[in-house]
């Protein structure tokens, strides 16, 4: 049997980030101006602050030490100590107090972001939030502001941390600057050297965390899947419980062998540390002690100096630290700001605005409407010509697939026509505002958002302002009120268990209802209901029907469903095929015309006549 070869697929080139480091930095340091300004004043303290700490930690031991050797008394050494030990105290409180204090400001700035990532998420254009592009920008503008040590917040530790190395680092300059050159640049060169060498072996894991992000996702979905208490039936139904054991067992063992590799490469980056610091250590003590044999330094001075030496070590290593981290901060940052500067593709505050009014009549028209979705090859759409008249009640119907939804979507303005245009009373819509057109309907779509707020909230689709008589009436119409009333807390009960602990969970066919009495509460001059009775069983669907009329309330509305006898009280019937529209008339029309309707209809009756003999004999 011959053997298949898979091959990896290339990697895609890394797209360069938008802004670069003095860029983001700029951008956060003007945030903080406009927003949190003492988180700035803040930061430059705490630098002060630790540049003191550092310093006297410096100069403690010396300064005892010389105070010795110059034969000073016993009540002089006491008060230089207790001097030095209290300044430590002092400046070590005020490190905390303030480290403190900058916290709230740093998170109020962390929050600003999330607001601004949570307003794009909100407002963009449609089609942004189909787009696998925009996806995975709004992925990573999320981890760099999920938690405190992520990138938007984070940054002002790192800013604050290269402050403080860059002012300790012109002290320690001012230091060494006394000795020899060649020590400070064995010094400086050692360091170096060592930084960039740890830093690469080091950054193994940033280089392969792709892969790693790769085996994690896999044991998160197992891990997540395994305490799904929706998948709770099929796990123990199925017999899944030993499966989804040995697929996580076998992830495990993947991240165990990626952990291996990156260990074995991290030893060495131990090693060249190791022999870095011998190296430079070494030569500086030879050359200090021969100083001090030579009677050039006091034994203070050599602890000063020696000190020195170790601290402007680790200066430098924290300047080329933090700069490195703050890079890879910048990255996450430059992320948010794309993701939130994201072109748009729809007009909105710079459309003409488009305020709604119950009293005027709303016509919809698509001209010669074509329209094909991002790598498709072929449109989903061509050439629909079609005026939803207004008032007018109108049915969308058709197979799966025959573009129902897309023409819906393109009439509600979800997306623009690639060919063609959109019309309401004469006027293309991509001259208003888009938001203040989505004001002119109200929707019932077979994807909703049910939140984990009060039912009135969920209604009223707000938490202020809400009028109560208005969400009851509404919730009568849409035959949810008995239903909701028979709830622990009526109106005030909350839904789903992802925030409250009480919350009540509605069956598929209460969802729906209660989104119809959202869209009523509403009250738009058009009306879409996109299969709002999907999860009805036979009875609540003609319910649904028989207050038809009643939720439209002469309005302009469109309906779609697969259920054709649903369409009977309809002003007009499209039969969608293959893109376009076949057959348009009322129903009794399509069905003495023998078409595709009338035969998918006779289908359909006749799966209804079977279903009623056999319950009847039943």
């Amino acid at each position: 049997m011959e053997a298949v070869v898979t091959k990896k697929k290339p990697k895609e080139p890394k797209e360069k980030p938008k802004y670069n480091l003095f860029q983001n930095s700029a951008y956060m340091i003007s945030l903080a101006w406009r927003r949190q300004k003492s988180v700035l004043s803040l930061c430059v303290i705490l630098a002060a602050l630790a540049v003191a700490q550092n310093l006297l930690g410096l100069f403690v031991t010396p300064a005892i030490l010389g105070a010795i050797e110059s034969g000073a008394s016993v009540g002089e050494l006491v008060t230089t100590i207790l001097w030095f030990a209290g300044a430590l105290v002092l400046v070590g409180a005020a490190n905390g107090y303030v480290g403190t204090n900058t916290l709230f400001g740093r998170l109020q700035l962390r929050l600003a972001l999330t607001g601004f990532i949570h307003r794009k998420i909100s407002t963009t254009s449609y089609p942004n939030t189909e787009d696998e592009d925009v996806r995975k920008k709004l992925e990573k503008a999320m981890s760099a502001v999920m938690a405190n040590r992520s990138a938007g917040e984070a940054i002002w530790g790192t800013l604050t941390e290269l402050l403080k190395n860059v002012a300790a680092l012109a002290v320690y300059l001012v230091l060494i600057s006394s000795l020899e050159l060649w020590v400070a640049a064995l010094v400086l060169g050692t360091t170096v050297t060592g930084f960039f060498v740890s830093n690469y072996l080091n950054g193994w894991g940033f280089r392969h965390r792709d892969e790693e992000a790769d085996i994690m996702h896999r044991m998160k979905y197992i891990y997540d899947s395994s305490r799904n208490y929706t998948l709770a039936k099929d796990i123990r139904i199925f017999g899944m419980r030993d499966w989804l054991e040995s697929l996580f067992a076998s992830a495990i063992k993947l991240y165990r062998a990626f952990i291996g590799r990156g260990e074995r490469v991290y030893i060495w980056a131990n090693v060249a540390d190791v022999v870095l610091t011998f190296a430079r250590n070494g030569a500086t003590y030879i050359y200090l002690i021969g100083l001090v044999l030579a009677g050039s330094l006091s034994a203070s001075q050599f602890l000063l100096y020696f000190a020195a030496v170790g601290g402007f070590t680790t200066i430098v290593s924290g300047v080329l630290s933090t700069v490195s981290t703050l890079h890879k901060q910048s990255l996450d940052i430059s992320t948010v700001r794309e993701f939130v500067e994201y072109d748009e593709q729809f007009r909105f505050e710079d459309g003409e605005p488009l305020e709604p009014d119950g009293a005027r009549p709303y016509e919809i028209e698509l001209r010669n409407v074509s329209f094909r979705y991002a790598g498709a090859e072929k449109d989903t759409l061509h050439n629909i010509d079609l005026t939803i008249r207004a008032g007018e009640k109108l049915a969308i119907v058709g197979l799966n697939g025959a573009g129902k939804t897309t023409l819906v979507k393109l009439a509600c303005g979800f997306y623009d026509p690639t060919g063609g245009e959109v019309l309401l009373n004469g006027r293309d819509i991509r001259k208003y505002n888009r938001r203040d057109y989505y004001r002119h309907f109200s929707a019932v779509f077979q994807d909703f958002s049910l939140l984990s707020v009060t039912v009135a909230e969920n209604i009223a689709q707000t938490d202020v302002d809400i009028d109560m008589d208005k969400v009851r009436s509404c919730a009568e119409r849409a035959g949810i009120a008995a239903k909701i009333e028979g709830m622990p807390d009526g109106y005030e009960t909350h839904l789903g268990k992802e925030v409250y602990e009480d919350g009540t969970e509605l069956s598929g066919g209460e969802k729906q209802r209660l989104m119809l009495a959202r869209a009523l509460y509403k009250d738009a001059p058009v009306v879409v209901l996109d299969e709002p009775t999907a999860a009805l069983d036979p009875i609540a669907e003609s319910d649904v029907y028989n207050r038809y009329n009643d939720l439209t309330g002469g309005r302009t509305s469109v309906y779609i469903s697969h259920r054709l006898a649903s369409t009977r009280f309809c002003d007009r019937v499209l039969y969608l095929e293959d893109g376009a529209i076949a057959e348009e008339g009322t129903h009794d029309e399509l069905v003495r015309q023998g078409g595709r309707y009338a035969e998918l209809f006779e289908i359909q009756s006749h799966y209804y006549r079977e279903g009623a003999t056999e319950n009847e004999e039943g």
